[in-house]
C-alpha cells in the first residue's frame, strides 16, 4: 500500500494543489489524520506543497480564461487558501483586470449596440457572474 506521502506526491506531479485540497483528497482515501498531518509537513518542508504557489498559478489561470478577481477570491476560499495569500496574489495582478474585463465584454458581445434596459441588464449580469465589481463592469457597460 502507498503511504499517504508518496500518493500526494503523486498528486502534485500532475497540477499544483493547495494543502487542503490535498488534505482532503488524502482523507477520502482513508489514510489517518496523523499520517495526513506528517506527510503534508514534510512535503511543505521539502517545497513541494506551496498556498502561494498554489493561489498564483491558479489567479493567472482563472484569469486568462476571463474570470474576475471576486469569482477567483471565492473559488480560493473554496479551495481553503488564506484569505492573506489571496489577498498578496490578486493585488499582484490587479491592473490587469480592467482589461480582462473589456477582453471578456469585447468577445461576448462583439461591438453590438444595447438594445434596451433588460439587454444591459443581462450584460451587467453576465459580468458580474464572471467575478467583476459591479463598479468596474459598470465603466465598461455603457
Amino acid at each position: 500500500m502507498l503511504s499517504a506521502k508518496s500518493v500526494a506526491v503523486r498528486l502534485l506531479s500532475r497540477r499544483e494543489h493547495s494543502a487542503s485540497e490535498v488534505r482532503d483528497k488524502l482523507l477520502s482515501r482513508d489514510f489517518e489524520e496523523a499520517e495526513i498531518a506528517q506527510a503534508i509537513a514534510q512535503l511543505i518542508a521539502g517545497d513541494w506543497l506551496s498556498d502561494e504557489r498554489f493561489a498564483e498559478a491558479y489567479i493567472r489561470m482563472r484569469q486568462l480564461k476571463g474570470f474576475g478577481p471576486i469569482r477567483i477570491r471565492i473559488e480560493l476560499n473554496e479551495r481553503g487558501v488564506e484569505e492573506r495569500i489571496i489577498d498578496v496574489y490578486l493585488q499582484a495582478s490587479d491592473e490587469s483586470w480592467q482589461e480582462t474585463l473589456k477582453q471578456q465584454y469585447r468577445k461576448k458581445y462583439k461591438g453590438k449596440a444595447i438594445d434596451d434596459y433588460n439587454d444591459k441588464a443581462k450584460r451587467i449580469r453576465f459580468l458580474q457572474y464572471r467575478g467583476f465589481s459591479l463598479d468596474a463592469v459598470f465603466r465598461v457597460v455603457v
